[in-house]
């Protein structure tokens, strides 16, 4: 195998073992810190013996051996930790393979879910929460993080280390909470899952516009959520979110991967298991809160599914959909849902009206560099006949994505209307 070729698998099995490898890792050391930095260590033996060796039949399972292995020789040079080497070795002697299943609590069956509980720890700011969480959790590089916060890449990298230097300095423990604790840390938790389903629905870098495992990774966290909280409908107007949105992954690409918007999607390749699942998440969530209006990620799944029923794009509920987003907008007020009510204002009550709500965000600093805003305002200049200015509209949202389907896309409009 090429170094070339051993490069691209190895990035490759990193994004759907990192989070796994993580966690196993951090339930053993009982620091994230640590935990990451042996998952590094593995990822860098990785790429200097695969070459030669070829990828191994259970790439995870020998991440996995090689940073126990390296963690074992570290605390071998510390005399002060010799029990902990015999603990480690043992447990080793005793797995029949690197493959042998891991031994969870009983509170909860998921290293991941304890690693992003044990990330959104309170000693944490909401946001270093959030950024440790999709980088742990989500195995997403700093810069996408950066991307997904509006930040600079740097200052997300300092944040991120400063967040695990937190959680090292205050001897959090590895585990999920229980009673008031969990309540508290719930909201965090949420958000980090959805934005790491956002970041595989509609990835913010790379070739690809969609990453199916990060959608799966959040949904299997969100079902796993729902289990541990039955009674929250939050968790469960999360579920009910993915699952719908997630139902429509088959038609967002057409045969070449170029992007399909959502009104152009051919919706007989939408997954209507999913959307029935979600449907039901939904139904739940409002019978537990006794209104549909119950929290954000409820009233965002009752968004999705007036997508959903509608069974041709013209059927689409507009009108319901701009109430919904006024709601939604009152309850949680942002320039970036701000910006997706415009777009359902424009549909309901044409694009002047929602050019009208888009010009008022120009100067939101939150959405400077953020690309969807000059894309949204190309597209209304578009419908209003306004060509030339929709065109440099859209050459300015390709200039500032870094997903390379998402450009092509709109260089294709700003070309269109030439």
């Amino acid at each position: 195998m090429g170094s070339e070729a051993a490069r691209r698998t190895v990035e490759a099995v990193w994004r759907i073992e990192s989070a796994r490898l993580i966690a196993g890792l951090a339930r053993t050391v009982r620091d994230v810190g640590l935990a990451e930095d042996l998952a590094q260590d593995a990822l860098v033996a990785a790429l200097v013996q695969w070459p030669s060796t070829g990828v191994p039949g259970n790439p995870g399972a020998w991440l996995t051996a090689v940073a126990r292995r390296r963690y074992i020789d570290g605390v071998r040079r510390q005399a002060s930790f010799e029990r902990k080497v015999a603990e480690i070795s043992r447990e080793l002697a005793e797995a029949e393979n690197p493959m042998d299943e891991i031994e969870f609590d009983d509170h909860v069956e998921d290293d991941v879910l304890r690693l992003i509980f044990t990330a959104c720890h309170p000693s944490l700011s909401r946001d270093a929460r959030v950024a440790l969480t999709l980088k742990l959790a989500g195995g997403l590089p700093a810069e996408q993080i950066a991307r997904a916060f509006l930040v600079s890449a740097p200052t997300m990298a300092a944040r991120i280390t400063r967040a695990k230097k937190a959680l090292t300095d205050a001897k959090v423990p590895f585990e999920v909470p229980v009673g008031t604790e969990l309540a508290a840390r719930l909201a965090s938790v949420l958000e980090v899952v959805y934005l790491i389903f956002n970041e595989g629905y509609a990835a913010t870098s790379g070739d690809s516009w969609t990453r199916a495992e990060l959608c799966g990774e959040a949904m299997r966290l969100g079902r796993m959520l729902a289990a541990l909280a039955p009674s929250e409908p939050e968790v469960h107007g999360l579920v009910a979110l993915m699952e719908i949105q997630a139902s429509r992954i088959p038609a967002r690409t057409g045969r070449d991967g170029e992007l399909i918007t959502l009104l152009d999607q051919d919706r007989s390749r939408w997954n209507r298991l999913l959307i029935t699942h979600g449907l039901a998440a939904l139904a739940t969530a409002e019978s537990l809160s006794g209104s549909e209006f119950s929290g954000p990620y409820v009233i965002q799944a009752a968004l999705a599914a007036c997508h959903a029923r509608a069974l041709v794009a013209v059927d689409t509920d507009w009108i319901r959909i701009a109430t919904l987003y006024s709601v939604l907008a009152s309850l949680a007020p942002s320039p970036v849902i701000e910006l997706n009510r415009a777009v359902a204002v424009s549909m309901a009550d044409g694009p002047a009206a929602g050019l009208a709500i888009v010009d008022t965000l120009a100067g939101e600093p939150a959405l400077r560099g953020y690309h969807l805003l000059p894309s949204v305002r190309g597209d209304l200049l578009e419908r209003l006949g306004r060509r030339d200015e929709a065109r440099a509209e859209f050459q300015r949202a390709a200039s500032m994505t870094a997903n390379t389907t998402e450009r092509a896309h709109l260089l294709a409009r700003a070309a269109a209307c030439g």
